[in-house]
């Protein structure tokens, strides 16, 4: 009997961010899937009990102090998911956010953060864990874009540009990296009931709004809908698919 394609026994992933919202829900449902996982986050102290979540499972978990921003620290920490899970098959570069306001008003200071948070750290992060996988043949490195990197959100400019980068970049990486083994995708998502959005969502004018907008179905996501098509993305079933960003906006791009 042939193994399921989206099995990812004997893999090892790496989850910037993990500690809520997209990456708690990554984390586990990479587990869930057969691997064992590195978690990236701000504080190991604190994980929301979500290391033990990985262990019932049946999988190892390691986390790691890992602030995106702090390069020095996220190379550190990929290399210690190497040397103590083995090895790393696959990132998922999850960490990220934006600072909100119309681009007249955007400051300087506000851009460079915006832009270090979502897109130094994705390209930087990659580099490093590409330089382990290439050592081995293969990888799988996943970016989690946005809607807004394929369309215009107004008051989120700076955002927008940082995700449209990283959507460009993983293009990029996805064709210079291919001769390695490492695919390289993303994955765009409209507005996903997290801890993160619970407060702009929480305003009825914004949330009727919002459905609206997410054309075809007319609801807010859920992160399993996000997770599933990132352990797809990172699994063999997807072994032909790089350079390639998936929305999962329920039609909002599509009108």
């Amino acid at each position: 009997m042939t193994s399921s394609p989206f099995d990812l026994s004997g893999t090892v992933a790496l989850v910037t961010g993990a500690g809520r919202g997209l990456g708690r829900a990554i984390a586990l449902e990479l587990a869930a899937a057969g691997a064992d996982v590195a978690l990236g986050l701000r504080d190991p102290s604190n994980d929301g009990g979500l290391a033990a979540e990985i262990v019932a499972l049946g999988r190892r978990v390691l986390a790691l102090p890992m602030d995106v921003r702090n390069l020095e620290q996220s190379r550190a920490a990929i290399d210690r998911a190497v040397a103590e899970l083995g090895r790393l098959d696959i990132l998922v570069n999850n960490a990220g956010g934006g600072i909100g306001g119309a681009a007249i008003d955007v400051s300087e200071d506000d851009f460079d953060s915006v832009w270090s948070f979502n897109t130094r750290s994705t390209f930087f992060i990659s580099q490093h864990a590409a330089r382990h996988m290439r050592s081995v043949g293969s990888g799988a490195i996943v970016n989690i874009a946005s809607q807004a990197g394929l369309v215009a959100l107004p008051g989120e400019s700076s955002y927008a540009i940082s995700k449209a980068a990283v959507i460009h970049m993983t293009k990029a990486l996805a064709v210079e990296w291919g001769e390695y083994g490492i695919r390289v995708n993303a994955v765009a998502p409209t507005f996903i009931e997290t801890d993160g959005t619970s407060e702009a969502l929480s305003d009825p004018a914004f949330r009727a709004d919002t459905i609206e907008r997410i054309a075809a179905l007319h609801r807010i996501g859920a992160p399993r809908e996000v997770s599933g098509a990132v352990v797809f993305l990172a699994s063999p079933a997807a072994s032909l698919i790089t350079g390639a960003t998936l929305a999962i906006d329920g039609g909002w791009t599509a009108r």
